[in-house]
């Protein structure tokens, strides 16, 4: 199984997690992952599922909005974290609510934001992640636990809410942070996670269960 991670690569501790989470992946869960650029072409037929990868903004956002809704209507296995979380969600809004839907860390603050600044940044943060009972999330992680965070904006409460009349589903909640964790219906796997499960890689820590039912969905 080959996996994208589409993203821009950087000198910084969430994207070092990654590259000490990418041979374990191979190794421990047969999936080979690899680095595809926001601004590069990219052929979704070629993976076997996308995982929208931090750091933000991206190169070319058209570029990953396109990309997103591929992965949404294809049916293709596609997990947002952090950044990755906050652009599938101007893209679900866009595609799914039909509204124009931007991000304020794209431009000034506008109405039409769907993702805006936390009133407490979370960069270099952890919070207690609670699943909600019920959810695949919950099915997966089973009890609450620890998540790092490399944020400061996130989807609004409101754009959440709108977002749950669309089949969007709510998977966890944490303090700051409101909605950590978004699923949607009728998808074989589309997650969106605030936190970073890939964090811990380079000390051993074992493969978050987020990612590993990630990689059983592709």
């Amino acid at each position: 199984m080959t996996l994208a991670l589409l993203g821009d690569h950087r000198d910084h501790t969430s994207h070092r997690e990654l590259d000490a989470l990418v041979p374990r992946l191979a190794d421990e869960l047969g999936v080979e992952a690899v680095w595809v650029p926001s601004d590069a072409p990219f052929d979704l037929e070629s993976y076997d599922g996308v995982w929208l990868v931090p750091g933000s903004p991206y190169a070319d956002e058209a570029a990953v909005l396109r990309a997103v809704t591929a992965a949404r209507e294809g049916g293709v296995p596609f997990l947002g974290t952090c950044a990755g979380m906050q652009y599938a969600v101007v893209e679900l809004a866009r595609n799914l609510l039909g509204r124009r839907a931007s991000h304020a860390e794209s431009g000034d603050e506008s109405d039409d934001d769907v993702v805006a600044a936390l009133a407490c940044s979370l960069y270099g943060e952890e919070r207690l992640v609670t699943p909600v009972p019920g959810t695949r999330f919950a099915s997966w992680v089973g009890e609450p636990f620890v998540g790092m965070h490399y944020c400061g904006y996130a989807p609004t409460p409101e754009a959440v809410t709108a977002l749950e009349g669309v089949g969007v589903v709510v998977g966890a909640v944490a303090e700051d942070a409101g909605a950590e964790v978004l699923e949607l219906t009728g998808h074989p796997f589309f997650v969106l996670s605030l936190f970073q499960p890939h964090i811990g890689a380079s000390s051993g820590r074992p493969i978050h269960p987020l990612v590993r039912a990630f990689a059983a969905a592709l």
